[in-house]
């Protein structure tokens, strides 16, 4: 925590060292590569947007979504995906109404991510993704300079060509940055739950005898739940700080790994045991400091719809293989299984 909120520690500067890195090349990360004032004003242009007030606007369609793709699978009938019939297109769905983005082209969005943000990909692979998604997003830009609208993406059009705001790079980058990490992060967490949930017979039990545990499952399971597949993005101290009682010198490069954090036996007793009843609060997996999710909100309300579905419609919800021949998704920067095949 001290070193995600000190300013003395950029991470700006990393654009220009040769960083610690989760893949061979820098790709941009929007507003996580920047430091105030920068970061600052794009920030507060996008902050109206994911407030506790605008998620819960979108808690209604995100309980129609969740419904409607659960009713799709009892009509197919088991055994389902529940990574790509459910984790990938209820949160893509979300950001998709509160962006104004065509929710039918989530499939090709969604592996564009994937050849971006992976370790395993060529760097031609990574950069042709990076690349279509851009050029995806620019000809939406377009499309709201010809048409207006009043979602967020026409929003940020109007800050760029009436308030002067944004520049056109700015516009892009952060236009498919929060649909990428809008509906990857959420989606890889959401599988995660469920995998937890059906390993820990015990706690879904207990959730679904206990509904009214569900907000704080939710921030129990974001606690125990190691998110990212990597040691963090490397922030550099720009002077001397003294860290921990040793210094680290300026230029000096410093991961601050959050699940480890989350995982602090002087914060969480007994922290490697799941315990939906246990208060979580003060957990690290939205980060810290300036550069705290800026969609943590909207995380929050659509992970608690879519276990809350979940477990009303599908009670008897359970893996239809072993825990063990689950296949996790390999070289990636958010960890989650590749595919979670369940029955009820």
């Amino acid at each position: 925590m001290a070193v995600l909120s000190d300013p003395r520690f950029s991470r700006a500067q990393a654009a220009s060292h040769d960083q610690p890195r989760m893949i061979p090349d820098l790709i941009p990360f929007g507003l996580l590569d920047m430091d105030p004032p920068k970061h600052s004003r794009l920030r507060r242009l996008m902050a109206k947007a994911f407030t506790m007030r605008s998620a819960e606007r979108l808690r209604p369609s995100a309980h129609r979504l969740a419904a409607e793709l659960i009713n799709t699978m009892i009509d197919t009938g088991p055994p389902a995906d529940l990574v790509h019939d459910f984790a990938i297109p209820m949160p893509f769905g979300v950001i998709c109404e509160l962006l104004g983005v065509p929710y039918d082209e989530r499939g090709e969005f969604a592996q564009w991510v994937s050849d971006a943000t992976s370790a395993a990909a060529s760097k031609e692979q990574r950069a042709e993704g990076l690349r279509k998604q851009t050029d995806y997003m620019a000809n939406l830009v377009a499309q709201r300079r010809r048409e207006p609208t009043d979602d967020l993406l026409g929003a940020l059009v109007l800050a760029r060509d009436e308030d002067d705001r944004l520049s056109e790079d700015e516009l892009v980058l952060l236009s498919f940055g929060l649909l990428a990490a809008g509906f990857e992060t959420t989606s890889k967490e959401l599988a995660n739950f469920v995998y937890l949930l059906l390993t820990h017979p015990d706690q879904f039990a207990l959730l679904r005898a206990r509904p009214e545990l569900l907000a704080g499952a939710v921030e129990e399971l974001l606690r125990f739940a190691p998110l990212i597949a990597h040691p963090g993005i490397a922030r550099y101290a720009t002077q001397n700080v003294t860290l921990g009682g040793q210094v680290v010198a300026e230029g000096e490069p410093v991961l601050a790994f959050t699940p480890a954090a989350n995982r602090d036996p002087s914060v969480f007793p007994e922290p490697d045991r799941l315990d939906l009843t246990r208060s979580a609060s003060g957990h690290l997996a939205f980060g810290h400091g300036a550069h705290h999710c800026v969609g943590a909100q909207l995380a929050r309300m659509e992970l608690q719809v879519a276990l809350g579905e979940l477990i009303g419609r599908l009670p008897g919800l359970r893996l239809a293989i072993d825990a063990d021949k689950v296949r996790w998704q390999p070289s990636v920067l958010v960890r989650g299984p590749a595919a979670l095949p369940v029955a009820w």
